[in-house]
């Protein structure tokens, strides 16, 4: 299986990643987090697999295509055979409106035509069983029932059962549907159910799209990049994560561990993106999930990573021991995802001061832990004191005064702005290095890393301030490799994989400069190592441009957004 060759469909309750031969390869049922009961993905390279997936039999393919239905995740899957015979796959996930609420059922749908002459196909339903081999089967009238994960995932279909069962080839004459979720009864023929269920998830779909905005250019681009982010959100809390799947470079097993996870330190970029998209509903859903995560921390110490189900995350160090991370940026980028609920009066329920007093013990820890060591961004490092860190920790004190001016609680506002200006100065002290001309990644260092490149963006010092420039140049000399940034100086250059956050946070320091013509060919750049279906992953591999780590990236289709605002030509300019 080709890892570059992968789509995804969801709803924002389940999602499931399928090749190029519609077979879905990986499905984490009924939710993001859930064991998969389809994970081909964990043989990439061929190997076979008698359990696990999903799929769609059609022998002496001459030619495929794949596409999704124009502004949806509805992914159609075109095969051929030598012999002129044409099927159709559509894949999709309910999601619409019904009875007044949004009805995302942990459900998928396969609706499998004859497009052309007298195909013979077969369907194979191998679903895996967490606990080892094959999920059991409990045949019913019109559906198959598969357990062995403590929830039954049924088929319901109006294709020959026998050939459900069995696997055997039969003729497709006209179309058959499959509805597969969680095991109760289907009201109505699958057929209709299906038919319905497209037609009302394309005009769900088309009218999420119709009330965002977009840039002038790159609207394609961005509209898949939305879609995508979309589905990465778990509409149960708000949560969203980093992507579905973890996929290795090589012959790798992919995992849902930290690919369902929600990072805080994406929590800044992310809310920007969405309200530079105008996805107000999402966003607001997502600042509840990060109010909610703040509050359940109850003065504790604040973690960096959280599962979509707000629980706290920890991890094994190198000697077994469990522990939490220490990232203390993540206090400055949960303040200033935050900050966007007590500024925008498009959200059903703003914040007030009761939110602030919350924050503000984010502020204070973020006060207390500014010069103390941590663990860097890209996991990389050792502890140190790292400058990105410590700006962060700025951030949170800065944004809380201004927060508390438009509260009109000026003392508080005077207090946070005091604190800010401490550690503005105390970083300038420390982490600038004369004799290099550039900030250093860690205080008192002497190489630098992809994060220093937020400094403009952030507001730490002015776009013109000679320092700015100084840093995004010195960084752009040592990081840039071919077309991209590496994440730190430190790291191997024979490393398999590179991030793409640091190449889309230079391209915005680049534009920030002024350097808007450079900006912007790098982006086309990045925007080639896009899928067949647009769709990218959190790492490339060095060698060959495969995807590696996260997939479908929500880091990656954040920086597609905000590189695409940013660089876009007015719409005035019409």
């Amino acid at each position: 299986m080709q890892l570059h060759d992968l789509g995804l469909i969801g709803n924002s309750t389940t999602s499931a990643i399928i090749d190029g031969n519609a077979k879905i390869a990986w499905w984490c049922f009924p939710f993001f987090d859930s064991p998969p009961i389809c994970n081909a993905l964990t043989s990439p390279c061929g190997a076979a697999n008698k359990d696990g997936f999903i799929d769609v039999l059609f022998e002496k393919v001459r030619s495929k295509d794949q596409y999704y239905i124009r502004n949806t995740p509805i992914l159609v899957t075109r095969l051929a055979d030598n012999s002129h015979n044409v099927i159709e796959t559509v894949d999709f996930a309910p999601c619409y409106i019904q009875f007044g609420r949004l009805y995302t059922p942990p459900t998928i749908c396969r609706i499998i035509r004859r497009v052309a002459g007298r195909p013979r196909i077969a369907i194979r339903a191998y679903p895996a069983n967490p606990a080892g081999g094959q999920a059991t089967q409990a045949i019913g009238a019109n559906h198959v029932t598969f357990n062995g994960n403590g929830q039954g995932m049924r088929i319901t279909t109006d294709a020959p059962l026998p050939a459900l069962i069995d696997g055997q080839a039969f003729f497709l004459e006209d179309s058959i549907t499959l509805v597969m979720g969680t095991d109760e009864p289907l009201l109505e023929a699958p057929k209709a159910y299906g038919r319905h269920a497209y037609e009302e998830t394309v005009a769900y779909w088309h009218n999420w799209i119709h009330n965002i905005e977009i840039p002038l250019e790159w609207q394609d681009e961005v509209i898949r990049a939305a879609i995508t982010l979309r589905l990465n959100t778990f509409y149960g809390t708000g949560a969203i994560v980093a992507g579905h799947s973890i996929l290795g470079s090589g012959c790798q097993e992919p995992s849902r561990a930290t690919a369902s996870l929600s990072w805080v330190h994406e929590a800044a970029t992310v809310t920007r993106a969405l309200n530079r998209l105008g996805a107000t509903g999402t966003m607001e859903r997502y600042l509840d999930y990060l109010n909610n995560v703040i509050a359940d921390a109850n003065g504790l110490p604040f973690q960096a990573v959280y599962d979509i189900h707000r629980r706290t995350v920890i991890a094994k160090d190198g000697n077994g021991i469990w522990e939490t991370p220490e990232h203390h940026d993540s206090y400055g980028a949960a303040v200033l995802a935050c900050m966007q609920a007590f500024f925008d009066h498009r959200l059903y329920h703003p914040a007030g001061k009761a939110q602030f007093q919350s924050l503000e013990n984010l502020g204070e820890i973020a006060f207390e832990k500014y010069r103390q060591p941590d663990l860097d961004v890209w996991g990389q490092g050792e502890l140190a004191v790292h400058t990105y860190s410590s700006i962060m920790c700025w951030v949170a004190c800065e944004r809380l005064s201004r927060i508390a001016q438009m509260l009109d609680m000026g003392e508080s506002a005077r207090e946070w702005a005091d604190r800010a200006a401490t550690i503005h100065e105390r970083i300038l002290e420390n982490a600038w290095n004369e004799s290099l001309g550039t900030f250093t990644s860690t205080w008192h260092g002497d190489t630098v890393d992809a994060t220093l490149l937020r400094i403009p963006v952030l507001k730490f010092l002015p776009t013109d301030d000679p320092r700015t420039v100084k840093t995004i140049d010195y960084v752009t000399e040592k990081l840039k490799e071919n077309h991209f940034i590496r994440c730190t100086e430190k790291a191997d250059k024979a490393q398999p994989n590179i991030p793409l956050t640091a190449t889309f946070w230079w391209i915005q320091a680049l534009n920030a400069l002024g350097h808007t013509d450079v900006a912007r060919d790098a982006f086309e750049r990045v925007l080639g190592y896009r899928n067949h279906l647009g769709l990218l992953s959190s790492c490339l591999a060095i060698d060959d441009h495969s995807f590696a780590s996260a997939f479908p990236s929500t880091s990656a289709m954040v920086g597609i957004i905000q590189c695409a605002v940013e660089l876009s030509k007015p719409w005035e300019s019409l």
